[in-house]
């Protein structure tokens, strides 16, 4: 082979993630990186964001991914490091966020003598990714990275995982680079099927539609909108709300699904089909015996994810395509058969829904929320609704805020698809660090992250990587010196009011100190009149800042 392309296997691996669109690594370098950070200065025009924990580095390599629909890349540090980014990693899984994810290995055969650090580690992380593999041979890096990009970005999308063995990153050779290659999703159902669904969707007479991630995937918020207008259809957000998954806005829209079975039943209840579009509409949290579909709803599923199709209840009628592309082709289908009676019908549905919808129910709550304007320790919902009055229109909001903003859906208006970013999986500590990935991803757009302080301590170091990366966002610390979630449960559940270890209020944890001490601008509010102008100056101000808001913990 000749010698003209003679690549050592580090500077391969950058390449070819450049080829796949890499603009940005996210890492937390050791010894078995150091190949790919010597040949970092081969790639000047690739971006090395540090992180100070591996499951900071997935995170933030999420967020980025999350806020601008690319692919992602991150590298952590052998077996420890690996174990510590699994958590962020199953964040990622339950997101479908496409991130290649790679880790430094011994060198082949040196794992024999079992050294320190070392375990096998595509075992340790193929129950969280779609594909794991190690690189065994240099001539093979090629295909592996790209096999791991297409896999990645194809629906349904998620992470994948390398491990890069030493031996592999320090040889060189003369290899073919290669192409990247995308698998093109964008398809629809045939027109019998598109005959058939309008036909049955125009039996229902009063629908309801569920959206879900696969709006913001495949950028169907418009048709979704011109959808439900067609039908005059109620439109709720699936009960786990970690996106923009509709214009708040819109006429049709009511609001989430809450992840309470008895109250989702009861919302449903009113309606003679459920529509999901792209959605896992009826993901629960804890167990009850009460089933959330009421007994004998139809429903009906569109989308590429065919594994959400009657997981847990059937589909009269399950349809694999592009929601986007889909809804496109139903449209006009509909709008033909439906005619004048459709649209009439549509019109008067809508019309009938303009007292209960997202936007009539927001201004009756800001109305009510004023009388908390004084209470002290500050109302979690009067902080929220001043928070949400001083945003930029542009801000985009990651949120983490488990009970003390628990209404912010009901508050805070999706404008666009990546308008607003949520915590998936339930694994607590995901927004403080991001929130870096998505600032990275539009530098254009404010961030503001809202994170209980709980949540906060399991990922606060991120606070440094947003101060070295000299990025304009802020962070508001919901401040209840609890796990106020905990608590709330206890009591619920077992009637316990005797709350052991969920408390840190001794001593109370400083987070101004904790801040200034990585570089972050911070300061603390216990008046409830101060958080309105603070939020708005921490918005105009060249970050990173950090709010301290300490609010009632009560339960």
């Amino acid at each position: 082979m000749s010698t003209i392309n003679t690549i050592k296997g580090s500077s391969a691996f950058l390449a070819l993630l450049k080829e796949n669109g890499i603009t940005h690594m996210f890492g937390n370098p050791g010894t078995t990186e150091l190949p790919i950070m010597d040949a970092m200065k081969e790639h000047t025009d690739l971006t090395y964001v540090l992180g100070l924990q591996e499951s900071l580095v997935v995170a933030m390599a999420d967020g980025y991914s999350r806020a601008s629909g690319k692919l992602a890349a991150c590298n952590v540090h052998v077996a420890p490091g690996l174990g510590n980014a699994i958590g962020s990693i199953y964040n990622a899984k339950f997101t479908g966020t496409p991130i290649i994810v790679t880790a430094g290995q011994q060198e082949q055969g040196h794992g024999l003598t079992e050294p320190l650090l070392y375990d096998p580690l595509v075992p340790m992380a193929e129950p969280v990714v779609k594909w794991a593999t190690e690189v065994t041979r240099l001539e093979d890096l090629p295909r592996i990275v790209h096999r791991a990009a297409k896999i990645a970005m194809t629906p349904p999308t998620g992470p994948v995982f390398l491990s890069l063995p030493g031996d592999i990153l320090n040889a060189e050779a003369g290899i073919d680079l290669g192409k990247a290659t995308r698998v093109d999703t964008r398809n629809r159902p045939a027109d019998d099927v598109l005959e058939q669904l309008a036909d049955r969707l125009l039996t229902a007479k009063n629908p309801c539609i569920v959206c879900g991630d696969e709006i913001v995937k495949s950028d169907a918020i418009a048709e979704a909108g011109h959808f439900a207008m067609t039908l005059g259809a109620a439109v709720y957000q699936q009960s786990v709300p970690y996106g923009a998954h509709f214009i708040s806005e819109h006429p049709c829209y009511i609001g989430g699904l809450s992840r309470d079975q008895q109250d989702v039943r009861n919302v449903l209840s009113a309606y003679d089909m459920m529509i999901s579009l792209g959605a896992d509409p009826l993901r629960m949290s804890v167990y009850s015996k009460i089933e959330p579909l009421p007994e004998g709803m139809p429903v009906i599923q569109l989308g590429l994810l065919d594994w959400e199709m009657g997981k847990n209840f059937p589909a009269e009628m399950a349809i694999r395509g592009d929601v986007r592309e889909t809804l496109r082709a139903l449209i006009p289908v509909l709008q033909e058969k439906g005619g004048d009676d459709l649209a009439k019908r549509a019109t008067a549905a809508i019309d009938a829904m303009a007292p209960r919808n997202w936007s009539a129910t927001r201004q009756t709550m800001g109305e009510s929320i004023l009388a908390a304007s004084e209470a002290s320790p500050i109302d979690p919902n009067w902080m929220t609704w001043q928070m949400v009055k001083n945003l930029p229109e542009n801000a985009v909001m990651v949120h983490e805020g488990l009970t003390t903003t628990w209404q912010m859906h009901k508050m805070f208006a999706y404008t666009d698809r990546y308008s607003y970013h949520g915590f998936g999986s339930g694994g607590i500590g995901w927004a403080l660090p991001a929130a870096i990935g998505i600032q990275l991803a539009d530098l254009s757009r404010p961030v503001c992250a809202v994170i209980g302080d709980g949540s906060s301590m399991y990922s606060i170091q991120a606070l440094w990587t947003a101060a070295n990366m000299k990025l304009p966002m802020t962070y508001v610390i919901c401040n209840n010196k609890s796990y106020r979630i905990i608590k709330q449960r206890l009591k619920a559940f077992h009637g316990n009011d005797h709350f052991v270890g969920m408390d840190f209020n001794d001593p109370y944890i400083d987070f101004v100190q904790l801040a200034n001490s990585m570089g972050v601008t911070a300061e603390r509010i216990e008046d409830p009149a101060k958080v309105g102008p603070a939020v708005k100056a921490a918005m105009h101000n060249q970050g990173p800042n950090l709010l301290d808001i300490v609010v009632d913990g009560s339960v």
